[in-house]
């Protein structure tokens, strides 16, 4: 079990911090829900989440599975909102760029990992979220 904590530090800012390690950030409201957009908001963070779980999970089941590493793999994560109320996120489309050919996983490994992370797994199905992988000619 991980225990975070965070202070609301007015102007619709908050400052989390990561019980085990410390590490302090700071979260803002976005400009298009009454925010400066100066910070990720809660949502971005979600969105970001994701793209990092799913990278993640590739890497531990690189290293597990494959006996390697998968340095240099980059992510990109579009986050959308709902138009109507409540609001929600209603779309997180993740692109995932690997800097080697998919020769180097035949069996789909990685893959099967990113879409099997805990965010990806814990987020509610009416969230969309498609995943593009870029495998390197």
């Amino acid at each position: 079990m991980v225990k975070s904590t965070g202070t609301y530090t007015g102007g619709l800012n908050c400052q989390l911090t990561h019980g085990p390690s410390g590490q302090v950030i700071e979260t803002d409201a976005p400009k298009d829900n009454h925010g400066r957009g100066a910070a990720f908001s809660p949502t971005d963070l979600t969105a970001a989440s994701l793209a990092s779980c799913m990278v993640t999970t590739m890497a531990i089941a690189a290293k597990v599975k494959l006996g390697t590493d998968i340095p240099g793999v980059r992510w990109a994560v579009t986050k959308e909102m709902s138009a109507d109320k409540p609001r929600r996120i209603t779309r997180l489309a993740v692109e995932i760029w690997l800097p080697f050919p998919k020769t180097k996983d035949p069996a789909g490994v990685l893959e099967h990992a990113a879409l099997n992370c805990p965010v990806h797994l814990s987020l509610h199905p009416s969230v969309d979220k498609p995943v593009v992988f870029h495998w390197a000619e």
